[in-house]
Formats: C-alpha cells, sequence, structure tokens
C-alpha cells in the first residue's frame, strides 16, 4: 500500500524531502503545502538581487509548482496554510487562502519544515511602512519598491548577522549611503571578536557608517507625499506615501534614514507544533530525534524550526543554514520509507562575503566553548593564500581552536581575500573526520604557486599547535598583552621600519630577530621575555634562542596583526 506524505513547508527541507520521497517511491501520494507564493526559491539569494549581482529575479525560483509537478509528480499547494495537527486522527486542517475554504488532508508520515521568522522586536514605531525584513520573494519585493519609489538615500541596517551583512552591502552597490547598526562589539557573531576586527576594517574602508554596541530604542514615522508622472501618451500622476524615519540609538544619538531594514536574527516557527502538543526543546526550537522524527513518530521536523544536535557538545543547538536543512530534509523522507539513518550533527559551517572579504567558520567558537566551560587553547597565522611570489596572493588570517591535551579539533576561523572556503572547508571534513592537530600536520594539499604553498595555512596552524602542545612553544595572546606585569619586559623583534609602517605597542623594546643573538645581553635573565613580531613566525625563531639560553619567554600568537585587529 502506497504512503501518503503531507509536508509544510515548500523551502530547503521540504522541497529536498519531496523529492527525495518520489525518487524513493513512484506511487507515494506526497502534497506538498506552502502558505506563502513561492517554492523552492533560493532564500540566500534575495539580498544579491537588491544589490544587483542577480539581475534576473526569475533565476531565485528554483521550482515552480508546475515543474514539481512534471519533474516530481508532487501536488504543491501555494497560498494554502495548514492551521492544525490531529496527532490522534492523523490529519491536518488547511485553509485554502485562495478562495479562504478550509479542508482536511489525512497522512501517513508528515513534515514540518516551516523555516524561521525575523525577530521584530517591540520598538516604538517600528511599525510603518518602510522598515522591512527579509525572509521570502515577497519581502524582497517590498524592498525594492520602497527603494524605487521612496528615492532612498540613506539605508539603515540593524543587526550584523549575515543577512544584515549581505543588505548593507546591497545598499553600497546602489549607491545608497548605509548605516549599521549592531548591539554587540563585533559583527557576525560566528567569530570571534578579533576575527571579526578584519569585517570591521572591510566594512569602514568602504564608507559604511558602522556603529558596534549601540542599538535602536524607538522610531519616528514622517510621512511624506511623492508624485510620480509617467508619459504613455497621455500624462498620469502616481501618488507614492513614504517618507523618512527619525531613529533613535541607545546611546541618545539620532539618525534620519529613509528604509530600515531589521536584521538581528530569527527565531523558529514553532506555533503549530506546540499547538499539536509536539515537544518543544529548551531553546525554543521543535524538538528531534537524530532520525528527525519529533515526539510523535509519524511527525518528522526539519530545518530552522528545529533543535538539532551539536557536533562538538553533543547538545541540543539551533543553527538556521540551509546546507543542515537540505540534508536533514533528504533525511526525513529516507526514513519515512524503512531506512534507519541519524543525524550525525551541525557544526555551523557558514562562510560571508562582505565586499572583497570572505569570512568563515566551523565548530566552536571561543566565547561558545567559554560558555560551554570547554578547555581550549588556540593559535592563530597570518600567511599567503598561495604561493607569496605568485602574483595575487592575500593574506589569511586563520584561528584554530584545539583541546589541549588531546589535540582534537574544536573550531576554525578564517579572514581574507582569497582562499577562505578552502581551508574552512577542508578543516570541517578535518574535525567531522575527528582528526587532531597533529594529523594535520600530515595533511597533503595542492600545491602549485598559483594555488597554494608547500606548507599550506592548515599545516602552518598545525604546526604552531603541536609546538604548543609539545612544550617547544610557551603562547601569550592578544587579550593579555594590555595586562603584563612588572616582571615581564615585551620585546618587539621586528624591524625599525615596520614599527613606523605598521604600528607598535607602547612600551616594547626592540631588537630585529637577527640582531637578537649578538644582543641578548641587553635583556634581564630575571624577568619573563614577551616577544612578539608581525605574525608569530619571527616571535617563534626569537622565542627558541631565548629560551635556548636559559631565559624565561612567551611569544605572541598571531603577532602584532591579531592584536591590531582586535581593536578594531
Amino acid at each position: 500500500m502506497s504512503k501518503k506524505i503531507l509536508i509544510i513547508g515548500g523551502v530547503a527541507g521540504g522541497a529536498s524531502a519531496a523529492a527525495r520521497a518520489r525518487r524513493l517511491d513512484e506511487q507515494a501520494e506526497i502534497i506538498m503545502f506552502e502558505r506563502g507564493s513561492f517554492v523552492s526559491f533560493a532564500n540566500c539569494g534575495l539580498p544579491y538581487h537588491i544589490g544587483g549581482d542577480i539581475e534576473d529575479r526569475s533565476k531565485l525560483i528554483l521550482q515552480t509548482p508546475e515543474s514539481f509537478l512534471a519533474r516530481f509528480n508532487v501536488d504543491v499547494r501555494v497560498r494554502h496554510e495548514v492551521l492544525t495537527i490531529n496527532k490522534e486522527q492523523k490529519t491536518v486542517t488547511v485553509n485554502n487562502r485562495l478562495d479562504g475554504s478550509e479542508y482536511t488532508e489525512s497522512y501517513d508520515f508528515l513534515l514540518l519544515s516551516p523555516g524561521a521568522g525575523p525577530i521584530v522586536p517591540p520598538i516604538p514605531g517600528i511599525d510603518n511602512p518602510i522598515t522591512h525584513s527579509l525572509r521570502n520573494i515577497p519581502d524582497m519585493d517590498r524592498i525594492l519598491d520602497t527603494i524605487k519609489t521612496n528615492s532612498v538615500e540613506h539605508a539603515t541596517v540593524v543587526g550584523g548577522g549575515f543577512i544584515g551583512l549581505e543588505m548593507m552591502e546591497a545598499f553600497h552597490q546602489r549607491g545608497i549611503k548605509t548605516t549599521l547598526l549592531e548591539l554587540a562589539d563585533q559583527v557576525m557573531a560566528p567569530v570571534d571578536r578579533e576575527i571579526a576586527g578584519f569585517a570591521h576594517a572591510e566594512i569602514r574602508s568602504h564608507g559604511i557608517d558602522l556603529r558596534l554596541g549601540q542599538a535602536l530604542s524607538a522610531v519616528e514615522y514622517v510621512p511624506e507625499t511623492h508624485i510620480a508622472s509617467f508619459d504613455s501618451g497621455e500624462s498620469t500622476n502616481h501618488q507614492h506615501i513614504y517618507g523618512h524615519l527619525n531613529l533613535s540609538l541607545s546611546n541618545g544619538e539620532s539618525l534620519k534614514t529613509d528604509i530600515l531594514i531589521m536584521a538581528i536574527g530569527v527565531r523558529p516557527e514553532t506555533t503549530l507544533a506546540s499547538a499539536a502538543g509536539l515537544k518543544i526543546g529548551e531553546l525554543g526550537g521543535i524538538w528531534t530525534k537524530p532520525t528527525m522524527q519529533t515526539s510523535d513518530p509519524f511527525i518528522y521536523a526539519v530545518g530552522d524550526a528545529i533543535e538539532e544536535t551539536d557536533f562538538v557538545t553533543g547538545k541540543q543547538t539551533i543553527v538556521p543554514l540551509a546546507g543542515p536543512a537540505n540534508r536533514q530534509g533528504r533525511m526525513a523522507a529516507n526514513n519515512m520509507f524503512g531506512r534507519q539513518e541519524t543525524y550525525q550533527g551541525t557544526q555551523g559551517t557558514a562562510i560571508c562575503k562582505i565586499f572583497d572579504l570572505a569570512v568563515g567558520a566551523t565548530g566552536k567558537n571561543e566565547k561558545q566553548l567559554k560558555r560551554e566551560g570547554i578547555e581550549f587553547e588556540k593559535v592563530y597565522v597570518h600567511t599567503a593564500s598561495h604561493a607569496s611570489y605568485y602574483p595575487g596572493s592575500e593574506i589569511v588570517s586563520f584561528k584554530l581552536l584545539f583541546d589541549p591535551q588531546t589535540g582534537k579539533i574544536l573550531g576554525a576561523q578564517a579572514a581574507g581575500k582569497d582562499g577562505v572556503d578552502k581551508r574552512i572547508d577542508i578543516m570541517a571534513v578535518a574535525q567531522r573526520a575527528g582528526m587532531t592537530v597533529e594529523q594535520l600536520q600530515h595533511l597533503e594539499l595542492t600545491y602549485a604557486p598559483p594555488y597554494g604553498s608547500a606548507k599550506d595555512v592548515i599545516n602552518q596552524a598545525a604546526f604552531v599547535a603541536c609546538n604548543i602542545i609539545k612544550g617547544d612553544a610557551m603562547p601569550i595572546h592578544y587579550d593579555e598583552i594590555d595586562n603584563l606585569s612588572d616582571q615581564q619586559i615585551l620585546l618587539d623583534v621586528r624591524n625599525p621600519d615596520e614599527l613606523q609602517n605598521e604600528g607598535y605597542i607602547a612600551g616594547a623594546i626592540n631588537i630585529p630577530v637577527d640582531e637578537l643573538r649578538q644582543r641578548m645581553g641587553e635583556l634581564p635573565k630575571d624577568k619573563e621575555i614577551v616577544i612578539y613580531c608581525q605574525v608569530g613566525l619571527r616571535g617563534n625563531v626569537a622565542y627558541r634562542q631565548l629560551v635556548n639560553n636559559g631565559y624565561t619567554a612567551y611569544n605572541l600568537i598571531g603577532g602584532y596583526r591579531t592584536y591590531k585587529f582586535s581593536k578594531i
């Protein structure tokens, strides 16, 4: 007897599940409900259409109800909203938003893929015609309409996450002056503050008004009437009432803007699941088993609405990313047809384009490890994306987090203009494979001058990490430098011209590394020598010279470059 499968939500996880279910069973009855007007659209591409990178709007629509029916024989019902789920009778009540009618549909298996909705805090005045969030194609169309009809000259984006950063860049590409507000002291929460510093520098270099540590406290909408004339044989006037906003900020300042984008985060859509009596997790997402089943064995849930297992900690987490959602949808369909596959956890591997810069991460960041009470050590390297003597190489700034006892990989982050995606993808695979930093030393990665280096960024980070584990290096980190004691001396081993061109840390003694052997006697042996260079490499050379001559020393991991960008 063929199965009847109902799917709620037609994007990412829902669409993947529908396609996979049909490939597994040609006879199954598959119905997909989407309360919006579009299914299987590229929501990650929406900001890039607004900015003009994706010119053709139709490119964002991956499938239509008609194409889904033709290719997969799936009955896709757009503008149909599921109102209730009856677990006992295994039915759902559906509202046809096209004509207002309601009907009931039975199921053998039900899949929930409702996604997550934007968080819009209860800020006074926030409900107005030129304040938007971005979740779907109609949201995108409304933003474009406001830009066109309101003659937008200034935009404000609230939130420095992926959508906020992408919308910031989209406005900039359209020649619109832009302010980015972020309550935290950094953008892009998946990375740590010192890696985010590279993003801050890139954002400000493009003239963006970046305001960290500031929140939006109130909005005043000032309506204005715009009259536009179009000559199409006879004069026609079109009146648009939009206007501008006066924004009140948490620091007491005010800001005038023509469009406001709220991008402070998303919240799992659990209304339907909660009303049906399905278990909701402690973090606020739909609780799921590793099989993607909810607390009801005939109901599965996937995507941004669910709580899933964190790959590193084994605890529940919420990670609203498209990759996990698509894999979960496929797995849920497999298990509906008798397979016993289990989800292996989410690493949170992600990357963001910020103008010419890429910033990526996988696994846990330092903030999260501290919250979880997990012991860790960290290293930084700043080295060329490919052989530095071949044209076009860029610096990759790379952070590796690991267990100082076992060498287990806990997380990795990177920022740079070339090769960031490659390194983060390698680290995501290495972490999932259970590799240690000792094993990372032996990774054999492609090398030719246009593509890489004989010692890749990852190899070099592993060398530094293994030096620390084996006791061949004694690390000190950028966040300890401003709190040195009277028993510590700061030693800058760069060349004098670098101090002038790159900057320096106040109070440091300057002895270039190539002069250190001859001038070592200038340093007291009864104090600890804290060494730094530009990126840490020469610092390690100086460190080995000093400790081999009876000094107590530390090397600033990542050097002055890490210290400098942690302040931006």
